[in-house]
């Protein structure tokens, strides 16, 4: 019995002296504090926080509003009063901006924070407070490159993008809410996000390759800096997907550094993208085609069609060639080799590993020009134009200055709905001949209630009423 007695003791102060053990090192954590560095953030975001700033776009935009003498009995029947008039109202939209070269005080951010805006005043950690001249920005990939006359500026270094892998550490500078400077932190939750329509539009003439990550980003961060644990830029923010009006929910968006370095490199070179043409059709490669096309590969992308007389029929490829890798860049995915091309210079060269049935070649290429350099969605012209592309005539066509060019109409869309087709010529709208997308963006600011569209199909012209 002394026995048992003695066991369960030595039992009892085995567990008390792993319990008082177990007690000493929590305990002990805070009389340490001012002794032992701690893991921290601060001193990386010391260095780089001075290079995210504030960005407030005041602009002008023409609204329809109901005249209120129309309501009146007297002047309606007296008087031949308009229901609506025109009228001008300011707008202000409020994002962040990244330095990214102290030097020449070049700053990136977002096509959609600076949209049509005629001032940009930036705002620094340390409250100063400067106007920004716009260098230039890009719609299809939301990037916009500003430039500032400040001295003692800080810049963030960029990182390889490519190299980022899903876990590696993020966290996101801006301005949300217009509250001023937060940091949030997260990780890489997935790479290569395309597809998403985060910005609204239907169109697959946008460039998208997001890196999305659960550091909290809110309305406002648009613009701002995602970087990595040693303080190098690799992503610029720029949406959120959110069921509740803008409220973080953990999946947020930003544009690989990469991207948005090859875009701005154009944009400080010629004030515009020049993107390069390769004249594909292609198509991701899923399992079932693989089977279907007798494959070991489970991962490329399928060339479907190839356009006479352009840089990839000069490069021998066939169709049903299956590209496997861009200039040493793996792409397991039509979007992937979308972007890999269309972010090349013009004249650069392109190589491709391509496995023609089991055979594996090699084949390059110099790109071109794109076909129509200048085109843009229709839904942002107006939600009714959704699917449709239009584009400038390049000026060597003998159809230039006759009118506007639709590139693309999407089956199903509210564009094909109401009757565009691919190859249409735009001549005017709503009675105003147009020549560029310019004139009509210019019309389409009005937001008509009706759009009278005067189109020409081959040897065919008539009207088309889109309400």
């Amino acid at each position: 019995m002394a026995i048992r007695n003695n066991a369960c003791i030595g039992s009892l102060l085995i567990i008390a002296l792993l319990t008082a053990g177990t007690l000493r090192v929590y305990a002990a954590l805070p009389v340490q504090v001012s002794n032992q560095s701690l893991p921290t953030l601060a001193p990386m975001l010391e260095m780089v926080t001075p290079a995210v700033v504030n960005i407030s776009a005041i602009g002008q935009v023409q609204v329809r509003t109901r005249n209120n003498l129309f309501n009146e009995p007297f002047f309606q029947h007296f008087f031949d009063i308009p229901n609506y008039r025109s009228e001008t109202r300011k707008t202000r939209s409020l994002g962040s901006g990244v330095v990214v070269d102290a030097e020449n005080g070049y700053v990136l951010s977002n096509h959609h924070v600076i949209d049509d805006a005629q001032q940009i005043i930036i705002t620094f950690k340390d409250g100063r407070q400067l106007e920004a001249r716009l260098i230039g920005s890009d719609s299809r990939t939301d990037v916009a490159v500003l430039q500032i006359p400040a001295k003692n500026l800080t810049a963030i270094p960029m990182s390889d993008s490519d190299k980022l892998r899903v876990g590696d550490f993020a966290i996101a500078i801006g301005n949300p809410f217009g509250l001023g400077q937060t940091v949030t932190s997260g990780i890489v939750s997935a790479l290569g996000r395309s597809g998403l329509g985060l910005s609204g539009k239907n169109s697959q003439q946008n460039f998208e390759e997001f890196i999305q990550t659960d550091a909290a980003i809110n309305v406002g961060n648009s613009g701002g800096a995602l970087v990595n644990l040693n303080g190098e830029l690799v992503g610029i923010n720029t949406a959120i997907l959110s069921p509740n009006r803008g409220g973080n929910v953990g999946i947020g968006f930003a544009i690989p550094v990469n991207m948005a370095k090859a875009v701005m490199e154009q944009l400080v070179a010629h004030g515009e993208i020049r993107r390069g043409y390769f004249g594909v059709v292609i198509q991701t490669l899923t399992p079932d085609l693989a089977e279907a096309m007798n494959t070991h590969l489970r991962h490329g992308v399928i060339i479907a069609g190839i356009e006479g007389d352009s840089p990839a029929e000069s490069s021998g490829l066939q169709v049903h060639d299956i590209v496997t890798n861009i200039n040493d860049h793996a792409v397991k995915s039509s979007t992937e080799m979308r972007n890999r091309i269309g972010l090349l210079n013009i004249g650069d060269r392109v190589t491709m590993d391509v496995y023609r049935g089991s055979k594996k070649i090699t084949l390059s290429a110099k790109i071109g020009g794109e076909k129509y350099a200048n085109s843009i969605a229709g839904d942002q012209l107006d939600r009714r134009l959704a699917g449709a592309v239009l584009a400038d005539i390049p000026t060597s066509s003998n159809l230039a200055n006759r009118g506007v060019f639709i590139t693309e109409v999407e089956r199903g869309s509210p564009a094909s709905g109401y009757g565009l087709e691919k190859g249409d010529i735009i001549v005017s709208v709503n009675r105003r001949r147009v020549t560029s997308i310019k004139d009509v963006q210019t019309v389409m600011r009005l937001q008509p209630k009706r759009i009278l569209v005067n189109i020409r199909r081959g040897q065919s012209a008539f009207f088309l009423l889109i309400r």
